[in-house]
């Protein structure tokens, strides 16, 4: 088998993780080679008092954690493009002039497309137009990767997203059996996760390596705790809530590879 090259471009340390963390360790398994590249250091994510030491700073904690979660995911390289943690819209971090969101998009997408082009990289995974969530990094991430793809001209383009349809289905089956307990800020009718399930091109079923994707998820203490709604729930149910991974291929549907990343290369 020819050995091929996925980089994973993601906004904060964590993401990767949470997101793409099952198809990236099934890649590196398989032989393959995972390269992590991250928008931000994650400067402004919240911490726990008294959780980092005397005058250490949060960014640094958490490249450290980065790494240790690229360990268990199987990732080869782990690059940083040094731009600053934007925060949320509206916030002063947001305004900051070495923000992400504040970012030159062609600026930015050259500093992605020099890595993909060093790693002669076959497939490159973004995130899709809203950003899977909204958050401001997260869409820079689809507009800054977009662009690396089209300079590197990388062969392959995904975007990693959320079934939404399937995410309110299980919402709704935890919320009526009991059987387990949803965060108080997560109202499911205003739920504005991912994308509807027609969108979806790509799955890929990563419950066999669910407990290596919750290990690398735990290397990020400080955004995730032991305790954390991700760590605390029982194995059945983080397989259903994480156990897929989904992506939107970034050309003719009719193209798209149905159960993988690396098919057809």
């Amino acid at each position: 088998m020819e050995r091929r090259t996925l980089v994973f471009f993601h906004a904060h340390p964590d993401d990767e993780s949470i997101a793409t963390g099952g198809t990236m360790i099934k890649a590196a398994d398989a032989g393959h080679r995972v390269v992590l590249v991250v928008g931000t250091r994650g400067e402004n994510g919240e911490v726990e008092e008294g959780f980092l030491g005397p005058d250490e700073p949060l960014w640094q904690r958490r490249v450290q954690e980065t790494h240790a979660a690229a360990a268990v995911l199987g990732a080869r390289r782990v690059e940083f493009l040094d731009y600053v943690d934007s925060g949320m819209i509206g916030t002063p971090e947001n305004e900051h002039p070495e923000s992400f969101w504040q970012a030159d998009v062609e600026e930015a997408a050259r500093r992605l497309a020099d890595i993909l082009v060093e790693e002669r990289a076959d497939v490159l995974s973004i995130y899709d137009e809203n950003g899977v969530y909204g958050h401001p990094d997260h869409i820079q991430v689809h507009r800054v990767g977009a662009r690396a793809g089209e300079l590197a001209g990388t062969a392959r383009v995904f975007m990693s997203t959320v079934d939404k349809d399937r995410m309110m289905r299980l919402m709704k089956e935890a919320s009526e059996s009991g059987d387990l307990e949803l965060p108080g800020d997560l109202d499911a009718e205003e739920f504005e996760l991912g994308v509807p399930a027609e969108r979806i091109t790509t799955r890929i079923d990563v419950t066999d390596v669910c407990d290596r994707k919750r290990r690398a998820m735990a290397a990020h203490a400080s955004q995730i705790s032991e305790t954390s709604f991700f760590l605390a729930m029982k194995s059945e149910h983080f397989q259903a809530a994480f156990g897929e991974e989904a992506y939107i291929f970034c050309g003719p549907p009719d193209r798209a590879p149905a159960d993988g990343l690396l098919e057809g290369l």
